[in-house]
């Protein structure tokens, strides 16, 4: 049976069969660019909205997530792989070497070396494996450069999962978020919108049927060339420059930030305007 977003599983029927859900991985994973006050460290993302959906269709289902911004892939697992196996969990999702592909001079094919090794011990257990492919980068002046680097680590992804039994969450395929309406002012991260795009595109990987609807932008305002440069000109002082000076600094976002989630949770839903923190809100 083929559900989509808005089927629904007749009465009875088992849903999905995961109870433990582990998220691992860097920003993109953490939930960067979907704020959300009301949660321990202010960010929803992709990942919590998955496991909210998970979570409604089963009992006892629990949600961990030790992804932090700003980790290369060799970071990430050192850091997360093993933390992350002995959570137990029977759901991984795993999103890393991102931040080593938009390096100048970085080489995909390294990447994908420690991206098996680390999908290899995830599955160890029996776990069933989510793995992400790069975005397209054509859509953005920022990344168009490195469109050809993305492809070859695309084709390493794909080429893992199919030997190691994952589960491929196509973000290269998924055009509706190649647009910079659904990203954040970074020009990086998904915004709300296309973390909500992104969630629903995992659920259909993961053939769980769910009520998310389709989210439209607004339309781009009308702007001239010199409001488009000064745009440019806000974005590199308050991005790119910082973005350059921790890389020459050796230093990373995340260095003094924790994982958000380290142990299995259930999810809690609370009454608008709480706070998920204290248990006094919604989120998970």
């Amino acid at each position: 049976m083929s559900l989509n977003d808005t089927d629904h599983a007749p009465a009875g029927a088992v849903v999905h069969p995961w109870r433990r859900y582990v998220a691992v991985g860097d920003s993109f994973t953490e939930g960067i660019g979907d704020p959300e006050p009301g949660l321990p460290d202010g960010h929803r993302g992709w990942a919590d909205r998955v496991a909210e959906v998970l979570s409604q269709q089963v009992d006892d289902f629990a949600y961990a997530n030790l992804a932090v911004r700003g980790k290369l892939i060799t970071q990430i697992v050192g850091d997360q792989i093993e933390p992350a196996l002995a959570l137990k969990p029977d759901l991984v999702s795993f999103s890393a070497g991102g931040n080593d592909v938009i390096r100048p001079g970085s080489d995909p094919d390294a990447v994908a070396d420690q991206f098996e090794d680390a999908v290899v011990r995830l599955r160890r257990d029996g776990a069933t494996v989510v793995v992400f492919t790069g975005i397209d980068t054509r859509f953005t002046p920022v990344f168009r450069n490195i469109r050809g680097k993305v492809a070859i680590y695309n084709e390493n992804i794909r080429a893992i999962a199919d030997r190691q039994d994952c589960i491929v969450a196509d973000m290269w395929s998924l055009k509706e978020v190649q647009d910079m309406r659904f990203f954040d002012q970074d020009r990086l991260h998904p915004n709300p919108l296309g973390h909500h795009e992104i969630a629903r595109m995992v659920l259909r990987a993961l053939n769980v049927p769910n009520d998310l609807q389709p989210m439209q932008p607004d339309p781009l305002p009308a702007t001239t060339w010199r409001e488009a440069r000064g745009s440019d000109l806000v974005w590199a002082r308050s991005h790119l420059v910082p973005w350059v000076l921790r890389r020459l600094r050796h230093e990373s976002s995340g260095d003094l930030i924790k994982a958000k989630r380290p142990e299995p949770l259930p999810i809690v839903t609370l009454a608008p305007g709480q706070d998920a923190a204290s248990g006094r809100g919604d989120g998970v």
